[in-house]
């Protein structure tokens, strides 16, 4: 199950990657927004990571209008990794080496096919584990601090 949450300026990226997703019959849930009414990105990252941290959702697509602000505050929640891509290098790369659990993108900054593109990536490239293994504890521990 993926959880998706967009602020205002992630609204229409995250409504095209929600039929993207329709279409390869993946299972989602959407928590929001609704529409391009002004919402705070930190307040729509809040539920879909909490999904993803508490075990409900396997990962999260977040929209807000650079991708940045909503990773940031995707950052803060204990048990999130998230990363903000533009590219499919980084995209692939996030889950081999990082185990990135929550993507975020920005609806001003791509288009829908780059968009499309990154979830697939994303969500089909797995974690390689081995020697990253440690790097992902030690990154874990830095939330306790």
């Amino acid at each position: 199950m993926i959880a998706l949450a967009a602020d205002h300026g992630g609204y229409q990226l995250k409504e095209a990657v929600k039929r993207h997703l329709k279409a390869q019959n993946i299972a989602f849930i959407d928590y929001g927004a609704d529409s391009e009414a002004p919402v705070d990105y930190a307040d729509m990252a809040l539920p879909a990571c909490e999904a993803v941290a508490g075990g409900r959702c396997d990962k999260a697509l977040l929209f807000c209008g650079t991708g940045v602000g909503i990773s940031m505050a995707a950052n803060k929640i204990k048990g999130i990794r998230a990363c903000c891509c533009s590219d499919a290098f980084s995209a692939k790369y996030t889950r081999l080496h990082n185990d990135a659990n929550v993507l975020c993108l920005g609806g001003r900054v791509v288009g829908t096919g780059l968009a499309c593109e990154l979830v697939d990536l994303f969500l089909n490239t797995p974690f390689e584990g081995g020697r990253h293994e440690k790097r992902i504890e030690k990154l874990m521990k830095l939330e306790q601090k």
